[in-house]
């Protein structure tokens, strides 16, 4: 892959950081977000990357946020790196002028995406399960520390770059299923209990040699759990869709995932987080075909409808287990 001179805005905010870039630095511009510009720079005998939040979202939506978010993303991996080791890339330092932070960089033929390990339908039901209990571990050390809490009151930021964008503009375009969506909306934001990601997304997540490593924590937010676990297990339900000779590993990679989360849990009974979490993934799967940020692989009518069919269902007539929302999903795409 060819190389070109990467910002110098972003060179000088790696100086400012204690980062030596000599002369005549180059990297690549790599792909994949939406919410922020992201490099991989060359170093003498190493290679960083540097992600730059942007203020308005690559989206056809009007969807903006605060580039201050990248400070949260950056104190996310601190502590995530500190509750499970290897859980994120090492970071190398935070610039708050440039809105920037860098981080190791790690090469795909070692950490391949787990999108792309879904998308050629390798569904892992073991790499799911780890998935789970990382993010539920993370979620269990960080539930009873107030100074986490103090840290991360960011709420106005996870509502304008998750619950506006997914639940709120959803609503919008389904009035009938309005009440029950800002019904959603108001539990997650009254459930604050530990640190959450925010994007626990298989776009997200590197399958690295010694288990899942999570990117991406712009919406880092003390809130409601159940959020993550729910994010998360939406795009596994979703895969099935873009490619469906995997559907039944994806459905066991759901339940591995589900198993592994729960089995965490000691700072709630587990019951309410899941009846919780079977709530939320409903609006959230219709939010992916109708909300501000719909999933790039449902390309068709069809195949939204069978999201908005299976969707809007379980918002009119709501479960309590995730098994059930599984259920309703595997009938909705024998239909």
């Amino acid at each position: 892959m060819d190389t070109i001179a990467p910002p110098l805005e972003l060179l000088a905010a790696l100086g400012r950081m204690g980062i030596v870039v000599p002369e005549g630095t180059r990297g690549e511009q790599l792909t994949g977000g939406v919410s922020s510009d992201i490099w991989r720079i060359d170093l003498p005998g190493r290679s960083v990357c540097v992600k730059r939040a942007l203020g308005k979202l690559k989206v056809a939506a009007d969807w903006r946020a605060p580039v201050s978010r990248n400070g949260y993303e950056a104190a996310w991996m601190r502590v995530a790196a500190a509750a499970v080791p290897g859980a994120v890339p090492e970071l190398l330092g935070q610039d708050a002028a440039e809105g920037a932070l860098a981080m190791a960089f790690l090469p795909a033929d070692a950490y391949p995406l787990w999108k792309n390990l879904l998308r050629d339908g390798l569904a892992d039901s073991g790499f799911a399960g780890r998935v789970g209990m990382r993010i539920g571990r993370i979620h269990a050390v960080t539930a009873r520390d107030a100074d986490v809490a103090r840290m991360f009151a960011t709420d106005d930021i996870f509502y304008d770059i998750r619950l506006e964008p997914y639940l709120v503009a959803t609503a919008a375009r389904h009035p009938d299923r309005a009440a029950a969506l800002l019904a959603l909306v108001a539990a997650t934001q009254g459930n604050k209990r530990a640190l959450v990601h925010g994007d626990v997304s298989p776009k997200n997540i590197l399958a690295g040699p010694d288990g899942p490593v999570f990117l991406d924590a712009e919406c880092a937010w003390w809130g409601d759990p159940a959020f993550d676990l729910a994010f998360c297990l939406n795009h596994l339900l979703l895969k099935c869709l873009w490619t469906p000779a995997a559907t039944a590993g994806f459905l066991a990679c759901f339940d591995a995932l589900a198993a592994a989360y729960r089995a965490e849990i000691d700072w709630e009974p587990a019951g309410a987080l899941e009846s919780r979490a079977a709530r939320l993934l409903p609006g959230l799967l219709l939010a992916r075909v109708d909300g501000k940020s719909p999933v790039e692989y449902i390309t068709t009518e069809p195949a939204r409808d069978i999201v908005r069919g299976v969707a809007r269902a379980l918002l009119a007539d709501p479960v309590e287990r995730l098994a059930d929302v599984r259920g309703a999903w595997e009938e909705g795409l024998k239909r």
